[in-house]
């Protein structure tokens, strides 16, 4: 008689992310993690599972998610929640360790202290192989320039729920002005985001931003296409 039957790996990526799609989308942490264990247990490597399966998961999401649950910034965070910790698990098995696509400094801008769409933003950040320093709230202009010139950071992340603090000075603006006066405009790019934006989609370049996306997951795909920009 022969042996067992067995699938090639491949066949089965279809199936794992149908899978680990509709856990993410019902936000079921557990069962997309065990989606994921069950996966490596059959044969796919961490790097599929990572870039065949997460990344182009959260990808698919920008869409999906974003058009579904728009003012639902749970769902967003919980996905990308998700993300995050399948793919710190799996890189901590790489057989070789990923190259990171870029560093970013982030942080909410100064006089706003609502943070939930910045955590959204990290989560994703993190599931595209980005690094992430984490400012806080209420982050004055020079400590995100001194941040990212400390960290060697290609993007400035800045987030503001109200527009007072979007527009003010110590807001984007603010961080503008010191980029541009110590000739750094160049190397370090601004992306913004947050509720304050979603009333104006021209707000951004009022603020003298590089870039904005409308929700946190799309953030991350935006801040990754300008890091790649500044790659030679």
């Amino acid at each position: 008689m022969g042996g067992p039957l067995v699938i090639p790996v491949r066949d089965m990526l279809h199936e794992i992310i149908r899978r680990y799609n509709e856990a993410v989308y019902d936000t079921d942490r557990p069962r997309a993690m065990k989606v994921i264990d069950e996966a490596v247990a059959a044969g796919v490597t961490p790097e599929e599972v990572v870039f065949s399966v997460v990344i182009p998961g959260l990808e698919g999401m920008i869409d999906s998610i974003s058009k579904k649950f728009t003012h639902n910034l749970a769902q967003h965070f919980m996905a990308a929640q998700i993300a995050a910790a399948v793919t710190d698990a799996m890189v901590a098995r790489f057989a070789v360790p990923p190259a990171s696509e870029g560093r970013v400094v982030i942080g909410n801008a100064h006089g706003d202290i609502h943070s939930l769409g910045k955590r959204i933003v990290i989560g994703c950040l993190r599931a595209l192989m980005i690094d992430v320093v984490d400012l806080g709230v209420n982050v004055a202009p020079e400590d995100f320039v001194d941040a990212a010139v400390k960290q060697e950071a290609g993007v400035i992340a800045i987030s503001s729920l109200m527009v007072h603090t979007a527009r003010g000075p110590k807001g984007p603006v603010g961080v503008r002005q010191l980029l541009r006066a110590m000739d750094l405009e160049g190397r370090i790019k601004i992306v913004v985001g947050g509720a304050a934006y979603r009333f104006n989609e021209n707000l951004y370049t009022i603020v003298e931003a590089d870039a904005w996306a409308p929700d946190g997951i799309s953030a991350g795909r935006v801040i990754l296409d300008l890091l790649r920009e500044r790659k030679p």
